[in-house]
């Protein structure tokens, strides 16, 4: 062979090398960018979800005072089903429900994921109940009824047999959000809330100002701590912890309705 025919195979090979390197480094690069880019796309979906809900919601602001909460509702327009009303007084009494028999569903560990309501049968278009606002952590997820697996990974997930976060005396809901997961934040961030923090929930009727009382870290089966606490308007959020840990203990961030200072 040649010499120059030498180097033309040799030549060849060099760009073959070099074309296919640059591919595995892409490839690399690309299997490494993409929980990154996989969380960005799930952490905007969820923004996109809870601007277009409170976009479909007047936004009321606090109640009065706790023992005499006064639920404003605007008239539906025609093309807003009234079973809205018909929804919110049967959440009431599911929350009064629960509480007054000790909270028995939470020893059924399943039970947590089976929605209370199904939204839909009441006519609403899809099965977000509101909007979890956490102003410190600059975090806006949709909430869903009951711990699934699907409604953990769409947004925060009120634990069924806890109370749905409507307000109100003798009531705790428990909001379950991921530590982070599959590149998204969800609460990967929660324990840099502090007491005097805001935590603000928008369901379907109103938005609701509560503040961060305390935390806590529990084994995951500490039934106890998020159980409803007697005359306390609460809401507490859940989520693994440490972070990264595979879940080995829940981190519990406790938050208490606020008052309007004209009210108290």
């Amino acid at each position: 062979m040649l010499p120059m025919e030498v180097n033309a195979m040799r030549g060849k090979f060099e760009t073959f090398l070099f074309i296919f390197l640059v591919m595995l480094f892409v490839a690399g690069l690309s299997l490494a960018l993409y929980p990154y880019v996989q969380g960005a796309i799930v952490d905007g979906i969820m923004e996109r979800q809870s601007e277009e809900f409170l976009s479909r919601v007047e936004i009321i602001g606090d109640t009065p005072e706790k023992d005499e909460q006064v639920i404003v509702v605007t008239e539906p327009e025609e093309t807003e089903p009234r079973q809205h009303l018909e929804l919110r007084e049967e959440m009431t009494a599911y929350n009064e429900s629960i509480y007054e028999q000790g909270q028995i569903g939470l020893a059924n560990s399943y039970a947590y994921e089976i929605p209370s309501f199904i939204l839909k049968d009441y006519g609403l278009e899809d099965e977000i109940f509101g909007v979890i606002s956490i102003p410190k952590l600059e975090l806006e997820m949709p909430i869903f009824l009951g711990a699934s697996y699907q409604n953990m990974a769409d947004g925060a997930a009120v634990l069924s047999q806890t109370s749905i976060p409507i307000g109100g005396r003798n009531t705790n809901a428990v909001i379950a959000g991921h530590r982070g997961w599959g590149g998204a934040s969800y609460f990967r961030y929660i324990t840099d809330l502090e007491v005097g923090d805001e935590v603000i929930i928008t369901n379907l009727w109103e938005t609701m100002t509560y503040t961060v009382s305390g935390v806590r870290i529990i084994d995951p089966s500490s039934v106890d701590d998020i159980l409803i606490r007697d005359g306390k308007d609460m809401i507490t959020l859940l989520t693994c912890h440490p972070y990264a840990s595979g879940g080995k203990q829940r981190y519990l961030v406790f938050c208490e309705r606020s008052l309007n200072p004209s009210s108290e």
